[in-house]
């Protein structure tokens, strides 16, 4: 069975724990109150007995079952559809770790599908079972914690990006060749993180909606908005991070080109010279090489200074293109 948890709530007591679906809709048929049903990764068959007991809408049960949705608010009648992307910071692999939360709340029932490991839901139910007087307002209290309680988390994460691009800053400069990877494999997790939080205002806005039609407490009303203003400044902080990796990517293209164009002038200062000496050293060996021809009719092959001259004519030669090199700057 993938049930992790199973209750049925009285003005905010947990009454009964009921062992199998079907006690808990029978249990909350004969004693009233709210049934909140946690799920973990749940088969086709648990879903549609939950669906044909709560009245679920098949498109929602249908994205309940096979997961991969984007954060996201829907209402179908009197029962709400919700998405959240719960995401937490690694820090022995540095990285961030994104799971899935869909939520069904209707009038006496909250039903919890995780597609991850995650205390997110755990957490809540904890804190709201020490808090019957929150509890009691009933699902929409529950919806609401589950929502702040995801925000929450995404504290750490944040502060967990913050220090990465702390890190790449002081890579970039250091001349790590991994700094390209890790900017990439960064802005991949900002933009994942993105995606999870710029929905959520959205979502807020519908909330706030129904706020009057179905009477919504007032202390869940503040918590809302709270949770809203949370938000807003997380989204700022992410969008911050984007920006701050797009400029350390040009940055870091600009600092790789320039170390390629140091190693270039470098490499041609290197040809520069190996040619200098190189045409050097072929002048006196073509001057040797004209006279170890030893043809007979070679006028200076039998005079007496002919020898002085081509060790003459070979050292002038040497010296003169040296010179030339050296005036160059190429030596």
């Amino acid at each position: 069975m993938t049930i992790i948890d199973n209750a049925v709530y009285v003005d905010g007591v947990r009454s009964a724990e009921p062992q199998s679906l079907e006690q808990t809709f029978e249990t909350l048929a004969r004693h009233g109150g709210m049934a909140w049903i946690g799920l973990y990764r749940p088969t086709e068959s648990e879903m549609a007995a939950v669906a044909a007991e709560f009245g679920l809408h098949e498109l929602a049960v249908e994205d309940a079952i096979s997961a991969h949705q984007r954060p996201k608010l829907e209402r179908y009648g009197d029962n709400l559809f919700t998405v959240l992307r719960p995401a937490r910071y690694l820090d022995d692999t540095e990285t961030v770790e994104f799971g899935e939360l869909h939520v069904f709340t209707g009038k006496n029932f909250v039903v919890t599908v995780r597609h991850a490991e995650t205390g997110s839901v755990a957490q809540v139910r904890r804190r709201l079972e020490g808090r019957p007087d929150l509890l009691g307002h009933g699902p929409e209290a529950v919806l609401y914690a589950l929502v702040d309680q995801v925000v929450d988390d995404y504290v750490p994460v944040v502060l967990g990006l913050e220090n990465d691009i702390d890190e790449i800053e002081d890579q970039l400069f250091s001349g790590d060749p991994r700094v390209s990877r890790r900017i990439y494999e960064l802005a991949r997790e900002v933009i994942q993180f993105q995606r999870a939080l710029h929905p959520l205002p959205a979502m807020m806005q519908l909330l706030r909606r129904g706020f009057e039609k179905y009477g919504v407490d007032t202390e869940l009303q503040h918590n809302l908005r709270d949770v809203e203003d949370h938000v807003e400044r997380l989204i700022s902080r992410a969008d911050s991070f984007r920006d701050l990796l797009q400029n350390a990517l040009t940055l870091d293209g600009t600092l790789t080109a320039n170390r390629q164009n140091e190693a270039s002038a470098k490499q041609n200062e290197q040809v520069k010279k190996i040619s200098s000496w190189a045409a050097i050293f072929f002048a006196p060996s073509f001057v040797a090489g004209v006279y170890g021809m030893n043809f007979d009719h070679m006028p200076e092959l039998h005079w007496a200074l002919g020898y002085p001259m081509a060790i003459g004519l070979m050292a002038a030669t040497a010296a003169l293109m040296y010179g030339i090199f050296k005036k160059k700057g190429w030596l």
